[in-house]
């Protein structure tokens, strides 16, 4: 891959990921960026003064990028995150686990200017535990989803072309994180079995 990349991620998990991806390009152009200032200086720079439109990756990171900034990338924006493709939005694994989902993953897919919309590029699915709890089930998701960048990592630094697309759907119902404040709230009127489940999956 001829142009530079940039990373939107934390320090620690930008430096994984750069030395991942350096496995298959050691003289890459990357930049780890966390903040979508630091976005769109990073972008405006490679793209209008080296005359390059880098490569995007988004890994676990809330910050919605601009649609002005997404039209930069040619080699294409994907973001990578915890959740199935089943369960967009916000608290994914709190969901699952209330839903009763017998499996859960990672996700990668083109980012759109809507969260959890684009094109889906990659799933690494596992089976989920009986009686795990939220944070154990989102640590696990985490696991994956470092598997699942490894996976991609050759095609995301070897080639310009956009990655294959999955013949995957988004499930039809996007959580946000009043959903998931909501569904903390405890009543007099619950059973214990849904209280349990409600601690289990919300906290």
């Amino acid at each position: 891959m001829s142009d530079p990349l940039l990373i939107l991620a934390s320090p620690e998990v930008g430096d994984y990921l750069e030395t991942r991806l350096r496995a298959y390009a050691s003289d890459l152009r990357v930049e780890v960026v966390q903040t979508k200032a630091e976005l769109r200086t990073a972008s405006i720079q490679d793209c209008y003064q080296d005359a390059a439109c880098p490569r995007l990756i988004a890994f676990c990171t809330n910050i919605v990028v601009p649609a002005d900034v997404l039209r930069i990338f040619r080699g294409g924006s994907y973001n990578f995150h915890p959740g199935s493709p089943e369960y967009p939005g916000s608290n994914a694994a709190s969901f699952a686990i209330y839903d009763g989902a017998i499996s859960y993953g990672a996700t990668a897919h083109k980012m759109d200017v809507t969260v959890d919309s684009g094109p889906i590029v990659g799933v690494e699915a596992f089976v989920v535990p009986a009686d795990v709890r939220f944070l154990d089930l989102e640590i696990m998701a985490f696991q994956h989803l470092l598997n699942l960048f490894n996976r991609l990592a050759p095609e995301l630094v070897m080639t310009d072309l956009p990655l294959p697309t999955l013949p995957v759907r988004w499930g039809a119902r996007k959580t946000t994180r009043q959903d998931f404040e909501r569904m903390k709230v405890l009543t007099e009127d619950m059973s214990e079995a849904e209280i349990r489940l409600r601690w289990r999956a919300f906290g």
